[in-house]
């Protein structure tokens, strides 16, 4: 049997999707959790279950619309799981309405009734089915409260299946007119579209127009007010006590969505955020994550040494492998740290409001509000934050959130920060990291206004979202994304980090003859890198190699920036990386320098594909690239030479 997931944005679709199934998906507290379908099946296998994007309405204004909305009439299946918020009910039956137009059965699952209870509000199940034509069952998917009695409903097939109309009878007389002339699936639906006059599916019922030339009257905005007053009339017979909004909510927002308050206050929680993790957490964290690394790089050393290990085998084992992957691996608490609090504000609600407060202030640039979804998903990773920005209607506004998105401080960047600030700036490498991350807010809305021209953006989308109500999320689901993305971040470094860090210590134990343990300043990676260094003297004014080498390293991925420098240290016997001899050059404006150009530059490879399959052009993605990197070159050395001729 095949069900369909389908409901408003953050109605909790994927959260019962992934307890249905088992399946994890990201679950967010902000609308666009998902923008592809995903799919899964029941323990026994006898119910297949696909959780389609959320939308609001049937009607095709973007493409997570149109996702669903193709699936819907065009894909083969039994039964639609219209899941419902309950708290936000007169929203979410809208479009509960335009699914009782389609020829399949709908199941309403009413999530979050425990919310309801703790409001001491009941709602009539009987009235809601009496009129609709359809099954409603209350669930709890974060509770996992009617879960089981909806899968028995599903699977036994004993819910409602004879759907009743909902509009006037001079609409249902004219629906009846033009069914019998359209040959195609769900005519209903059709038959209504073709009333309203919807241009997108002209060509789909072309053949029907001869028969309706008469009727040109526009029903849209009629049918819309008719289902909301159909609602709101059927709610005052089944609520026994209905408030619109949460008063908790209302109270909280007076003070975080205050005009005057609303964009100091989200500047103190990322302040608080950024120096609590990197400051107070990685200070402590990263020096004992060293300290470990290097005893165990110590006695494996020795034990190897011991066993009559060849030098050149110890030394790819310890240096190569231990170092380039540990490099990553002190960084790891500190991470958690930031994606617990990151996971947190999404989970609670508070980052869609900060998004829908921020709309008008970026409308103003040029990007529409929903830019700040893959704004704000960035910060963990800017893979899905890219392909999140397809929930964009405008061309010409997604590709300029796709290539301004990867400018936003991902978890990759993040040891890049933490090691030169740390080093440079002690006790201020939390405030550093702050101020690293509003400098690329404010790059972003600089790069947005050339983009603006240079794209001829003249309109902006605006942002429209309903308000969650504030939630204390889960610990179960909380932890479980930040254990997905840490996990994430560590499959990186037992991948691609191994096998560059591999490679890098190749090129650093060999030169061109294939000689092992020739000076580094001989190896074959020291003769590539000298190339390389008059490209990057603008940035740290040295003819540095090896720092040269290292920051090519982040088009692999920003996490191998650290491990080949890590890899390049522990060769040249130093067991820190900015005190060996290849890296001491550096000072606080060469430091700056070297952070800036890995926060703005072109992204690791998976980002640059991700880029591309948004693109939809391999000519655009180059452009993009060049974009990013010549913005970085030209932005690193400018700040270099002002803070070298102030004697930084």
């Amino acid at each position: 049997m095949r069900v369909v997931l389908v409901g408003n944005q953050n109605s909790g679709k994927s959260t019962l999707f992934n307890l249905l199934t088992k399946k994890h998906q990201k679950i967010a507290n902000y609308p666009g959790a998902t923008v592809d379908f995903m799919e899964g099946y029941t323990k026994d296998k006898s119910i297949h279950f696909t959780d389609l994007p959320g939308v609001f309405s049937l009607t095709p204004y973007s493409p997570e619309q149109e996702i669903t909305l193709n699936y819907l009439l065009n894909q083969d299946y039994d039964l639609i799981l219209n899941v419902i918020d309950v708290t936000q009910l007169e929203r979410s039956l809208y479009l509960t309405t335009q699914l009782s137009d389609l020829d399949k059965p709908v199941v309403v699952a009413l999530n979050m009734s425990d919310i309801l209870k703790q409001n001491g509000e009941n709602i009539h199940l009987e009235t809601l089915e009496k009129r609709f034509g359809m099954s409603f069952i209350k669930i709890s998917a974060t509770k996992n409260d009617g879960i089981f009695d909806l899968l028995c409903l599903i699977s036994s097939k004993d819910y409602l299946k004879h759907k009743h109309p909902l509009y006037p009878q001079e609409i249902e007389t004219e629906i009846t007119k033009i069914i019998p002339s359209l040959n195609t699936d769900n005519k209903r639906y059709y038959a209504l579209k073709l009333l309203e006059n919807h241009e997108s599916f002209n060509d789909v019922i072309a053949e029907s127009h001869a028969n309706i030339a008469s009727f040109t009257t526009d029903l849209y905005e009629y049918l819309a007010h008719h289902r909301y007053n159909f609602i709101e009339g059927l709610l005052k017979r089944a609520f026994v006590k209905l408030t619109k909004y949460d008063k908790r909510t209302a109270k909280i927002d007076k003070i975080l969505l205050n005009k005057y308050l609303a964009i100091p206050i989200f500047l103190l929680i990322m302040f608080f955020i950024y120096t609590f993790s990197v400051g107070f957490i990685g200070s402590r964290s990263v020096d004992f994550m060293e300290t470990s690394i290097d005893n165990l790089s110590n006695f494996l050393r020795t034990w190897l040494s011991g066993l009559n290990a060849s030098s050149w085998s110890i030394s790819l084992l310890v240096d190569g492998v231990i170092n380039g992957v540990g490099a990553m691996a002190a960084f790891i608490p500190q991470l958690i740290v930031l994606f617990i609090f990151i996971n947190l504000l999404e989970a609670t609600g508070y980052m869609t409001r900060i998004a829908f407060f921020l709309n008008k202030l970026f409308r103003r640039f040029g990007l529409s509000g929903r830019a700040l979804i893959p704004f704000i998903l960035g910060s963990g990773c800017s893979v899905p934050a890219i392909m999140s920005s397809r929930t964009i209607a405008n061309k010409k506004e997604r590709d300029m959130t796709i290539i301004l998105t990867p400018m936003v401080p991902c978890s990759a960047k993040l040891p890049i920060i933490t090691l030169f600030g740390s080093f440079f700036f002690k006790q201020y490498a939390g405030l550093i990291t702050f101020l690293l991350y509003l400098t690329s807010i404010l790059v972003i809305l600089l790069m947005a206004i050339i983009m603006k021209y240079l794209f001829k953006v003249k309109t902006t989308t605006g942002y429209l979202s309903e308000m969650p109500t504030y939630k204390l999320p889960k610990p179960k689901y909380l932890f479980r994304d930040v254990i997905n993305q840490v996990w994430d971040f560590i499959k990186n470094a037992t991948t691609i980090i191994l096998l560059a860090s591999l490679v890098i210590w190749v090129l650093l134990s060999f030169n061109f003859k294939f000689q092992y343990g020739v000076p580094i300043e001989k190896s074959i990676l020291a003769y590539l890198g000298n190339i390389l260094a008059y490209l990057f003297y603008p940035l740290f004014g040295e003819l540095s190699w090896a720092s040269s080498v290292s920051i090519l390293q982040g088009l692999v991925a920003k996490e191998q920036v650290v491990s080949s420098m890590k890899v390049i240290a522990s060769v040249s016997n130093s067991s820190s990386i900015l005190t060996a001899s290849v890296f001491t050059f550096f000072t606080t404006a060469s430091a700056l320098s070297f952070m800036i150009f890995n926060l703005f530059s072109a992204p690791c490879i998976a980002s640059i594909a991700a880029m591309k399959g948004e693109l939809g052009s391999t000519k655009k993605t180059f452009y993009a690239v060049l974009f990013q990197t010549g913005f970085a070159y030209l932005f690193a050395s400018l700040i270099f030479w002002i803070l070298h001729w102030g004697g930084f």
